[in-house]
């Protein structure tokens, strides 16, 4: 059960390290100086979601204890919606981009950021609240938690896909704040 929950929580973080996949071309400088700001802000937060979806498979892969598996995946849970959060606040501090529709392009990819970062903070206290004590009980709750993720995430994507129906998809993938590498899995 704890790999299904490793499983959808890996699928759902990847979505904030990839835009669309290709790098930028020469475009507009205005567009690649606020794409700059905001993957420059950005970089910090997507290496702690790396690093909290890592962290989440290893005691999914491993034979964890229940106790370790819950404060693990709480505090991951956390660091992600911390994250979330601070990466619709650089959106709002890079600026309006300057795009057609900048500001409504803005708003609705900082309202996709802060729904993410309620959403794991729900998984959080979800996450905290299960009897570590009852395997059967874990379990089943595992089983409501990683249910939950697709809901949580929804937000993060619906931001992206704000940031690439703006046209600002190409100025952020040719950033080097927002090109994350996925590290390859551990081998043990």
């Amino acid at each position: 059960m704890n790999k299904k929950l490793a499983a959808a929580v890996s699928g759902a973080a990847v979505l904030m390290l990839v835009l669309s996949g290709c790098g930028g071309d020469d475009g507009d400088k205005k567009t690649d100086a606020w794409a700059k700001k905001v993957c420059d802000s950005w970089q910090p937060e997507l290496k702690k979601i790396e690093q909290a979806n890592a962290d989440i498979k290893r005691v999914a892969t491993e034979s964890s204890k229940p106790e370790e598996v819950q404060a693990t995946d709480s505090a991951a849970f956390g660091t992600m919606s911390e994250s979330y959060k601070a990466m619709g606040t650089a959106l709002t501090g890079a600026g309006v981009p300057p795009v057609k529709d900048g500001e409504k392009t803005q708003a609705a990819a900082v309202m996709g950021f802060e729904s993410t970062s309620a959403g794991y903070t729900a998984l959080k206290t979800k996450m905290d609240a299960l009897d570590a004590k009852d395997q059967g009980k874990f379990a089943e709750g595992l089983k409501e938690v990683a249910g939950g993720l697709e809901e949580a995430t929804k937000g993060g994507k619906e931001a992206l896909d704000q940031l690439k129906a703006g046209g600002l998809d190409k100025a952020m993938n040719s950033q080097k704040g927002c090109q994350v590498t996925t590290p390859s899995p551990a081998k043990s």
